[in-house]
C-alpha cells in the first residue's frame, strides 16, 4: 500500500532540508502525542544509521516500531525504513528546487506485510484508502505550510 503527496513550499531547498533534519523536534512532537520515542543509535551526528524505537497505541492495541535512517543526501533526500510486527514501511522524503526560493516536497510512504495478520491489517486500511489518502494529503499540506512559516521567520 502506498501514500504519495507533493507540496510546493516558498523557501529555498537548503532551508527546507535543514528544518526537515531537526529530528529532535519530531521526537518531542511524538512524545506530546503520547508516543514513546527513544533514540537507540550511538552516532552523535545527523546522518545514515540514526535509529529510533517507538511504542504507541493503534486501533486499541500497543504497537512497537523500529525506524532507521537509511539514506541521507542533503539537500534532496531522506529515506527511512521502519519495522513493526509483520509490517515494513519505507518513507522517502525528496526535495526538488523549483527556483532559488521555491521547493517541491515529495512524501512517499510504502507499507508491506510479512504476516497474515499484517496483511489483514493492510487490507482494512485499503478499504478506507480514500479517507486515509485525503487525511494524509491534508496533513502533509499542513506540514508544508508550517515549514514555510518557519523558513519565513
Amino acid at each position: 500500500m502506498q501514500f504519495v503527496s507533493k507540496e510546493d513550499i516558498e523557501a529555498p531547498v537548503a532551508n527546507v532540508f535543514a528544518i526537515l533534519s531537526e529530528f529532535e523536534s519530531y521526537e518531542r512532537s511524538a512524545i506530546r502525542r503520547g508516543i514513546e520515542v527513544q533514540r537507540v543509535d550511538q552516532t552523535a551526528a545527523i546522518g545514515v544509521g540514526m535509529a529510533w524505537d517507538a511504542r504507541f497505541n493503534l486501533r486499541g492495541r500497543p504497537r512497537e516500531m523500529h525506524v532507521v535512517l537509511k539514506q541521507f543526501e542533503p539537500p534532496q533526500l531522506m529515506r527511512f525504513e521502519g519495522h513493526s510486527k509483520g509490517i515494513t514501511s519505507i518513507v522517502n522524503i525528496e526535495l526538488l528546487a523549483l527556483s532559488p526560493r521555491r521547493t517541491r516536497l515529495s512524501f512517499d510512504i510504502q507499507l508491506s506485510a510479512k504476516t497474515l495478520s499484517a496483511r489483514l491489517f493492510l487490507q482494512s486500511l485499503k478499504l478506507a484508502r480514500k479517507n486515509l489518502t485525503r487525511r494524509f494529503k491534508l496533513r502533509i499540506a499542513e506540514f508544508a505550510k508550517d515549514v514555510e512559516d518557519r523558513c519565513a521567520r
